[in-house]
């Protein structure tokens, strides 16, 4: 991974678990109420841009660099997890540094959205990407895709064996066949997309039959690491984490593969990473050029060609990575973005069950 430029946030380890989620609970709550002070407004110069990014550091650079390159602008850059990020905005309230958010899952804008820390991003821009993608009232721009996939091992597993349904890996014949990473942020709208398409109760049946079956790493990066050395049959991954093992290690020692579940399923879940504007900017058209940016043919194309990123680029006639399955193949469940939630019936029901 490579070093944040000196102008950059300090930017410390994080990790999505147990007593951060109920820390980012608990301070959503007194945030609804008025009870937290947001921070005071870090000093900056009028012509840097300010990004909270939860988006993969590599891709975030490439962004920038390519951004200023363009357009002569700074983009100072402060990283975290998703839920991290927007959570410390909450907290900033009307006084946060940033003027531009980005992260990978579509729910920590939401929340934004939800607590109107957010300005409409320009209808041009928003019409550059397909319109189910974006957020409602064009509160935020839907900039990359990617897919919930099933990573298995054929030493363990026969193909014809793998489970129709991502439901199905709570049975009691899955366990100890299944990895998870409950406290990664990525696993949080993939419990938003069963809440709302079976509901709390079935959710949790299902988060609690994975309690009893599944193997539990740290992150995606773990559970395909798992998978591909055998430690595990299955493991429950977004499409990014196995093309980049792959590349990383090379046909001849990448022994995994990855399977899709019956179309249409639950377990076929797309991510959309996105991006918004802050209501509080103070370099607005800054904001809205670096948004337009984001969904540009050069950014998307940079994005599709790179072997950094492995994500769908979302603008229309912007061909993905090779190694990636056909987007007209993926065939996702009828879920939108705006329906996975706000993550917060997410944590609950992950702590419900005793897997955080």
């Amino acid at each position: 991974m490579p070093p944040f430029p000196p102008s950059s946030f300090p930017v410390s380890p994080f990790r999505l678990d147990r007593a951060f989620l109920l820390r980012h609970l608990a301070a959503i709550a007194l945030i609804a109420a008025g009870l937290l002070q947001a921070r005071p407004a870090a000093a900056q110069g009028t012509e840097t841009l300010t990004l909270y990014s939860g988006q993969h550091p590599q891709v975030v650079q490439m962004l920038t660099d390519e951004f200023t390159k363009e357009t002569g602008i700074p983009v100072r850059v402060h990283s975290g997890e998703g839920p991290d990020i927007a959570n410390q905005i909450l907290r900033e309230g009307k006084s946060s540094p940033a003027d531009v958010v980005f992260v990978e899952n579509s729910p920590e804008l939401v929340l934004l959205a939800e607590h109107h820390l957010l300005a409409p991003v320009a209808p041009a821009t928003l019409a550059l990407v397909p319109e189910q993608d974006n957020g409602a009232d064009g509160l935020w721009l839907g900039v990359l895709a990617r897919q919930n996939v099933l990573a298995w091992n054929p030493s363990l597993i026969q193909e014809q064996d793998l489970p129709h349904s991502l439901l199905d890996l709570s049975l009691p014949a899955w366990k100890g066949k299944v990895a998870i990473a409950p406290s990664d942020s990525d696993f949080l709208p993939l419990v938003g997309a069963v809440i709302h398409a079976e509901g709390e109760t079935k959710a949790l049946a299902w988060l609690k039959g994975l309690r009893a079956n599944a193997k539990i790493y740290d992150d995606d990066e773990g559970v395909v690491a798992a998978v591909n050395r055998g430690s595990v049959a299955t493991g429950i991954i977004n499409n990014y984490y196995w093309a980049r093992l792959a590349t990383e290690l090379g046909a001849d020692k990448t022994h995994s593969r990855i399977a899709r579940f019956t179309p249409g399923d639950v377990g076929n879940l797309i991510n959309i990473s996105g991006a918004a504007m802050l209501a509080s900017s103070r370099h607005q058209e800054a904001a809205q050029r670096f948004l337009a940016f984001l969904v540009s043919k050069t950014a998307q194309e940079m994005l599709g060609k790179s072997s950094v990123d492995y994500e769908y680029p979302l603008a229309a006639g912007v061909a993905p990575n090779a190694m990636l399955t056909p987007y007209a193949d993926l065939h996702p469940p009828a879920i939108a973005p705006t329906e996975l939630g706000d993550d917060q019936e997410s944590a609950k029901l992950l702590q419900e069950a005793g897997l955080i």
